[in-house]
C-alpha cells in the first residue's frame, strides 16, 4: 500500500511545478521580445546582405530598417560620410536596437536614449528618430578625427555611456546596413513589405514628404525638383534637369526619382530607403538600374528586369483614395 506524500513533499512538489510554470513563462516572454524586435519569421521583415559576396547577412523587423534608413538619410543629407552613418547605427542598435522607445534608464528617451535634462532637447524632439540623427550628427561632427577613431571610441565620446564596450558588437551588422542604405553596396536589402494597415500615408505626396522629412529640403531639388516652403514637391522649369513624376495606373501610383548621371550611390541609396518604407508608405515596388524589389517577402532577392534599366529610381505605391 501507497503511503500518502508528507506535507513537506507536497510542498516541494508544489514549488517545484511553480519553478517549472515560471521557467516556462520566462522562455515564451523571451521568445515574443526576440519576435518583437526580429519582427519574427513571418512578420513583416527585411534583411541585409553583404555586397562582397561573404555570405554575411541580418535580419531586422521592418520598423528597426525604416529608423535606420532615416538615420542613414539624415547623415548623408548633412553631408557626412559613411563611417559616421555607421557609427550612429551601431549607436542606435546598443542604445534601442533600432526601436524608437519612450523609455530608458533615468530620462533616457529614443533611438539614441538621448535625454532631455542633459541639453540633447525636449521630449516631443528626442522622439521624433529624424531631430535624434541630427543631434547625434551634429555632437560626432565635434569629436576629433571620428572617423579614424575606433568605433566604440568615437561613439563613446559621444553618448558617455556606463558600459563604453557595448558598442563595438554591432559594428558588422551597423556596417552592412550602412553600405547599402548609403548606396555603397547595391541590391543588398529586401523587405517583405507588408503594409501597415494602421497608418494611411501612400501615393506620391506622402512618398515625397517622408523623402523631404529624412533627407531634408535638398533632395527633391538635386533630383530634378523644388521644394516649396510646406515641403511639397513641384516641377522645375529647367528642361535639362527632369522632375519626379506621377502617373496613376488602375490602383497604384508611380513616383519617379531621377537620378543624375553618374549618381549610382544616389540612386541605390534611394531605392533601399523605399524598400525600408515600404510598409509604412504602402509600397509595393521598387526598381533602379534594371534590378526591381517587389513587396512580399524579405527572402526574395532583387532580381533582373528591363523595366527602368536606364533612368531614375521608380516607387509604386498604392494610390491615396482619401485624407483622414
Amino acid at each position: 500500500m501507497l503511503q500518502s506524500p508528507t506535507p513537506k513533499k507536497r510542498r516541494r512538489g508544489r514549488l517545484f511545478r511553480l519553478a517549472s510554470a515560471l521557467v516556462v513563462l520566462l522562455a515564451v516572454a523571451g521568445y515574443l521580445v526576440v519576435q518583437y524586435v526580429t519582427g519574427g519569421r513571418g512578420g513583416p521583415g527585411c534583411k541585409v546582405v553583404s555586397g562582397k559576396d561573404d555570405g554575411q547577412a541580418y535580419e531586422f523587423s521592418q520598423e528597426q530598417t525604416m529608423n535606420a534608413a532615416t538615420i542613414a538619410a539624415v547623415g548623408t543629407g548633412r553631408g557626412m560620410p559613411e563611417r559616421a552613418v555607421t557609427i550612429a547605427l551601431a549607436t542606435a542598435l546598443q542604445e534601442s536596437q533600432l526601436v524608437n522607445i519612450e523609455h530608458g534608464d533615468l530620462d533616457s528617451l529614443g533611438l539614441f536614449q538621448q535625454r532631455p535634462s542633459q541639453g540633447w532637447g525636449t521630449k516631443k524632439e528626442i522622439l521624433d528618430p529624424t531631430y535624434a540623427a541630427g543631434v547625434f550628427y551634429e555632437h560626432l561632427a565635434k569629436v576629433n578625427d571620428y572617423q579614424q577613431l575606433p568605433l566604440t571610441v568615437a561613439a563613446q565620446r559621444v553618448q558617455r555611456s556606463g558600459y563604453p564596450e557595448a558598442y563595438a558588437k554591432h559594428e558588422p551588422e551597423a556596417t552592412l546596413l550602412s553600405a547599402a542604405l548609403t548606396g555603397q553596396a547595391a541590391a543588398t536589402l529586401t523587405c517583405q513589405g507588408l503594409p501597415d494597415t494602421t497608418r494611411a500615408n501612400t501615393g506620391p505626396d506622402a512618398v515625397r514628404a517622408a523623402l523631404v522629412r529624412d533627407f531634408g529640403r535638398t533632395v527633391l531639388k538635386e533630383t530634378g525638383a523644388e521644394v516649396t516652403g510646406d515641403g511639397s514637391a513641384t516641377k522645375t522649369e529647367a528642361k535639362s534637369t527632369p522632375s519626379p513624376s506621377a502617373s496613376a495606373t488602375g490602383g497604384s501610383s508611380t513616383v519617379t526619382l531621377p537620378v543624375r548621371s553618374g549618381s549610382t550611390r544616389t540612386g541605390w541609396q534611394l531605392a533601399h530607403w523605399a524598400v525600408a518604407n515600404s510598409s509604412v508608405l504602402h509600397i509595393e515596388r521598387v526598381s533602379y538600374a534594371g534590378r526591381e524589389w517587389a513587396a512580399g517577402s524579405a527572402d526574395d532577392p532583387w532580381h533582373s528586369t528591363a523595366t527602368n534599366a536606364s533612368g531614375g529610381v521608380r516607387i509604386v505605391t498604392e494610390r491615396q483614395t482619401g485624407r483622414k
